[in-house]
């Protein structure tokens, strides 16, 4: 006995003998079900945490965003500026002078603080001396386009930077308004957190350093 296959046109098609409806793509599987709400918030808080972990170990070890407290650094830094620090970068290179850098505080007095923001003034080998109230390094006259008076505090001879001291300043030179290598000596490279490349807020100062 033989059986014939017959087509049936109407809005349904036949495919070898199994029919399906127009409206449902053939590619579209079946059984399927979009993921629900409990497993895309897990997701969420998957990449959360991965993203957090990331930023917190970047923070440790590449950068840091730091807030100007005080007014030591005045004019070129005023209080609540935010800084974007590069810690990494003195693992290849030492501090130069001029550099803007946030370090520990070496003080051991009921002034101390967690960090501080000076510039560097002179690095190992250097001579740092103010006479007549103004900087010289190495014999040399300082030009310095940062400040906005000449220094107020007293003078002092000229002091030899042995082998990783480094001397600090902030740059407002007003009378006593600087706690720098001035008041607790030269500083060790240990000290230096990293250097700080600019001022990111607000937006209106956003400029390097």
């Amino acid at each position: 006995m033989s059986i014939k296959r017959g087509v049936v046109m109407n809005q349904d098609h036949v495919v070898d003998g199994i029919t399906s409806d127009s409206s449902t793509s053939p590619n579209e599987p079946t059984g399927q079900h979009k993921p629900g709400w409990k497993a895309e918030l897990w997701d969420w808080i998957k990449t959360i945490v991965v993203v957090f972990v990331i930023m917190m170990l970047l923070n440790v070890f590449v950068f840091n965003l730091s807030m100007v407290k005080g007014q030591s650094m005045q004019p070129t830094l005023v209080e609540q500026e935010r800084l974007f620090v590069n810690k990494i970068i003195y693992e290849f290179s030492a501090p130069k002078n001029g550099e803007v850098v946030v370090l520990h505080d070496p003080s051991q007095d009921d002034s101390k603080k967690d960090f501080l923001v000076k510039r560097v003034i002179g690095i190992p080998g250097d001579v740092v001396e103010v006479k007549e109230h103004k900087l010289y390094l190495n014999g040399q006259l300082q030009q310095e386009d940062y400040i906005d008076v000449d220094i107020q505090d007293e003078d002092f001879e000229g002091i030899k930077l042995a082998d990783d001291q480094y001397f600090v300043m902030g740059d407002n030179r007003h009378l006593g308004e600087s706690k720098d290598s001035r008041y607790f000596g030269t500083v060790t490279s240990d000290l230096i957190v990293g250097r700080a490349e600019f001022i990111f807020w607000p937006l209106n100062k956003i400029r390097g350093l």
